[in-house]
């Protein structure tokens, strides 16, 4: 059996395409494919490397009459070992898949996950640190992304959550909704931002909670420059009083903001 043909043969034991041995190796997929089909011979730091990712001794590689199981003489006794040590437990519990087809120079998608710090990249892509468009992962940035800390330029959802649209344990973003909320529009059990609504919320416009802090405060206990003690249902003629201080010193409160109380 041949060079090419051995690393052949353990590439595809291994279940690696030519692209993914490549990128462990630091060489192109074309390198890889004139290894195997004779058209050039890896250099032997490569050859070195190739032992250590497959497994196998360099003599397996190199010798035609080298087989993967060798002889070692220890203590004057003579032992059959297998240059293709079992796979650990951590090893075993990899798993790691990316398609060949890309996208703005992104796999389609990459499945990267284990018990390790492993790293997905893709359009759509999944693991422990995740990033793409679209990605899940324990760090997890993307256009939407879904983690325990998720950042998205778009949507996040995590414990810990940063984006345009933020749902999370603790959310900022310029809609942030969680148990601790930060932004523009907010709202959770601790909320912070120009409008904000929760148990307790604070806000540099309008607040709106059970304790309001704001420039107009709404709540059981309202703090503010206009403030309105209320419990449950706000009255209409409240309603009316807020839409009217709106009106002439909030003008540039959003529509759907003002309409609450229209």
């Amino acid at each position: 059996m041949t060079l090419g043909e051995k690393i052949m043969n353990l590439r595809q034991s291994k279940g690696l395409s030519q692209e993914e041995l490549g990128e462990k190796m630091g060489v192109s997929r074309q390198a890889v494919s004139k290894w195997e089909t004779g058209q050039t011979v890896p250099d032997v730091d490569k050859i070195i490397q190739m032992s250590e990712i497959f497994g196998v001794t360099t003599d397996y590689l190199l010798k035609d009459e080298v087989s993967q199981t060798n002889t070692v003489n220890t203590d004057d006794r003579n032992f059959a070992v297998n240059s293709t040590p079992k796979k650990s437990i951590i090893e075993r519990l990899h798993f790691e898949r990316k398609s060949s087809k890309t996208f703005m120079g992104l796999p389609l998608y990459h499945i990267n996950i284990g018990l390790g710090l492993y790293r997905a990249k893709g359009v759509f892509s999944i693991g422990m640190i995740s990033t793409g468009l679209i990605s899940l992962g324990l760090i997890s940035i993307g256009l939407l992304s879904w983690g325990l800390l998720s950042i998205g330029l778009l949507v996040a959802l995590g414990n810990i959550s940063i984006g345009v649209i933020a749902l999370g344990g603790v959310a900022a973003g310029v809609l942030a909704l969680g148990g601790v909320a930060v932004g523009v529009f907010t709202m959770g059990g601790l909320s912070v931002g120009v409008y904000s609504m929760g148990g307790c919320a604070i806000a540099s416009q309008i607040a709106f909670g059970g304790y309001a802090q704001g420039y107009i405060a709404i709540g059981e206990k309202a703090i503010g420059t206009h403030t309105f003690n209320v419990s449950g249902d706000i009255p209409q003629n409240i309603k009316d009083e807020i839409a009217e201080i709106i009106a002439r010193e909030l003008p540039n409160t959003p529509k759907f903001i003002s309409n609450m109380f229209g």
